[in-house]
């Protein structure tokens, strides 16, 4: 075998997305499926919601969330669990963003995970409403059910649909 775990070979397909296509500078069509479906770590399954704590007058700017950016409903965001947030290389305020790959009805897309939150029970993350409205364009859902997501290995993904 050429690499002795999978946390060798995670890091090699990591290695290739983010390094391979640097070259012809074209970063944001890293993603494709091929490279999405070896995504590290093991997936967990549960329920998504949308949320906002953004209240006009509150704050200037809108509220902070746990890695000290503003929250921003138009990028491609979620807060997962704060009993996960362990498996998600921790969401520190300042630290570098971690990402996820979040699949639900038959779409795929990379949230970038910078705030937790204790969810409700059965849910395991909560989507800003960009990333909510990808799935759920009408919002009419509220909470989808059987959403798949896992951590991606690495720092430098690009949010987003994937193919």
């Amino acid at each position: 075998m050429l690499f002795g775990s999978s946390a060798a070979v995670c890091g090699a397909v990591v290695a290739l997305a983010i390094f391979g296509p640097a070259a012809g500078n074209e970063i944001e069509k890293v993603h494709s499926s091929a490279v999405v479906n070896a995504a590290c770590g093991d997936a967990i399954v549960g329920a998504a919601s949308m949320y906002n704590p953004f209240k006009p007058g509150k704050e200037e700017g809108g509220p902070s969330t746990a890695s000290g950016e503003r929250y921003d409903r138009w990028v491609w965001a979620a807060a997962i669990k704060t009993s996960l947030r362990g498996k998600f290389g921790g969401v520190e305020f300042g630290a570098r963003p971690k990402y996820a790959l979040v699949e639900a009805v038959g779409k795929k897309v990379i949230v970038k995970i910078n705030d937790v939150g204790p969810l409700r029970p059965g849910r395991i993350i909560d989507l800003n409403e960009r990333t909510m409205r990808y799935f759920d364009p009408s919002l009419e859902l509220g909470v989808i059910g059987d959403v798949k997501v896992s951590p991606l290995a690495g720092d430098y993904w690009t949010p987003g649909p994937v193919g």
